[in-house]
């Protein structure tokens, strides 16, 4: 009797640990921001890096993209995009705020 307990106990140990997600620590993100110039660079930028569990964070005007790394165990994808959409950029899942996006520099207000 006490083997088939431990026998059921070991089992349903065993699909709970699988059943948790793993986090990766150093997951790779590219997510589309809207900008124009150096200065949107650095805003973009600093407001990812001002997320807990950013590790790396690059804005390219070319392609407007942002490549992040990021340990997703302490923040995702989508509260990187809050962020910079907070400092007046779009992303593709989230929208700045109108009036934020009014008080970007002239050159920093892109076609929306």
């Amino acid at each position: 009797m006490k083997n088939l307990v431990m026998i059921v106990l070991v089992a349903l140990f065993s699909l709970t640990a699988t059943a948790q997600e793993k986090k990766n620590k150093n997951a790779k993100h590219d997510i589309e921001v809207k900008g124009n110039c150096d200065m949107c660079k650095k805003r973009i930028e600093k407001a990812a890096f001002g997320v807990k569990g950013v590790k790396s964070a690059e804005w390219h005007s070319d392609d407007q993209t942002l490549h992040l790394i990021l340990n997703e165990e302490k923040t995702s994808a989508l509260e990187v995009q809050k962020a910079v959409a907070q400092v007046g950029h779009d992303t593709r899942d989230v929208k700045a705020p109108q009036k934020t996006y009014d008080e970007l520099h002239g050159c920093c207000q892109y076609d929306r």
